[in-house]
């Protein structure tokens, strides 16, 4: 399983403003200026996390003239609901078999 690929994520939705972030965009793109009014933070702020949510692949920012819009990347989000279900679920091909290798049990 490749753990390293999905750990820029999973530090992005380490924070309370960006999970929210997450959850409104699951509803459909947003304006910036519409997600700027849910929170009491500033447009550099905003910007800040938007640039976390982007930069490890979750959320597409497009820019339409001055706007920017944001939307979930599909693709990658169901790659993360992929990972986090095999993360806890049994299987053949899981570390803790090659722990128990490494143990002798």
């Amino acid at each position: 399983m490749q753990y390293k690929q999905y750990i820029p994520i999973i530090k992005a939705l380490s924070d309370e403003t960006r999970l929210k972030i997450v959850d409104m965009l699951s509803c459909g793109e947003l304006c910036a200026c519409k997600i700027l009014e849910a929170f009491n933070i500033t447009q550099p702020t905003l910007s800040y996390h938007m640039k976390i949510l982007t930069g490890c692949g979750l959320v597409v920012g497009n820019r339409d003239g001055a706007w920017m819009h944001y939307s979930i990347n599909e693709t990658k989000s169901t790659e993360l609901t992929q990972f986090l279900s095999t993360l806890v679920t049994e299987k053949s091909e899981c570390i803790c078999n090659d722990i128990n290798l490494q143990q002798g049990a």
